[in-house]
This record gives structure tokens, C-alpha cells and sequence, in this order.
């Protein structure tokens, strides 16, 4: 199963659920586009339904649908910037309360973008020190096995 070898770091730290997802849409986008970009993309919008990223996992969104502007306008339109999984079309409560989860500091006084945007590079830093802390483990692993 291709989708399984190209299993993004950030969804084997998330749940089965959003793993499956992401790899029978990304195998079947395989079957149809062929491997690449747009297979990677496809299987991300998918995703992006009922998942929303935080830190550096995804975990179950509170409803489902389209995350972002991108999303909504689907597949073959003019492509618009997205907010990196983050779920732009949840409420300002529920941003705010994925800001107090990563520690965001300022978000009570942010607005429905600021918090969006917070949210997108506090994940995309967690992201980033999560997939270090992975290659270094698997530096000390090979060290102690050799």
C-alpha cells in the first residue's frame, strides 16, 4: 500500500482514524493522478474533513466539512493559500481554546485571523521540533544498536 511508505510524520503521531483516512485517499488519488503532488494534496483535503491539526499531530475536528477557503472551493479551481490543517472555519471560541491547548500567548486579545495564523505556526513549529526530536532519537537508536 503506497499510501502507508509516504505516511506523513505529523499523522503517524495522530490517531488510526485519520491515518486511514489519509492513506485510502491518497491511494486512491494514486490510482487516479498518479503518485505526486496532487495525490498528496488530495489525500490532505480529505483529511482535512473531519481532522484538524494541532501541534504536531491531527485530532477529530467537533464537525465536519471543509477546514479553509481551498476546501471549500475543491478540487480544479484557481488554487487560494490554506491554513496549514488548521480549521479557519471553526469558531473564534473553539481557535481560541486550540491556542490556550499549544499555550499561544496574547490569543485573548487576537482576532479570528490572528488566531488562525498563531495556530498555524505554533503547529508548524511543533511540527518542526517534533520530526528533530525523531531524527535524533533515531541517531541515539542506531548508536546504541551498532
Amino acid at each position: 500500500m503506497p499510501g502507508r511508505q509516504e505516511l506523513p510524520s505529523t499523522l503517524r503521531r495522530s490517531p488510526e482514524k485519520a491515518q486511514r483516512t489519509w492513506i485510502e485517499a491518497h491511494d486512491s488519488a494514486v490510482e487516479t493522478y498518479g503518485e505526486g503532488r496532487r495525490a498528496h494534496q488530495t489525500a490532505y483535503s480529505a483529511l482535512k474533513h473531519s481532522f484538524e491539526k494541532v501541534g504536531d499531530r491531527w485530532e477529530p475536528k467537533e464537525d465536519k466539512g471543509p477546514s479553509d477557503a481551498q476546501a471549500e472551493r475543491g478540487a480544479g479551481q484557481r488554487a487560494t493559500d490554506t491554513a496549514g490543517g488548521v480549521d479557519a472555519n471553526a469558531s473564534k471560541q473553539h481557535l481560541y481554546e486550540r491556542a490556550r491547548q499549544l499555550d499561544i500567548p496574547g490569543r485573548s486579545s487576537m482576532s479570528k485571523k490572528d488566531l488562525v495564523d498563531a495556530l498555524q505556526k505554533a503547529s508548524g513549529r511543533r511540527t518542526a521540533e517534533a520530526r528533530e526530536e525523531e531524527k535524533a532519537g533515531g541517531s541515539r537508536r542506531s548508536k546504541r544498536t551498532s
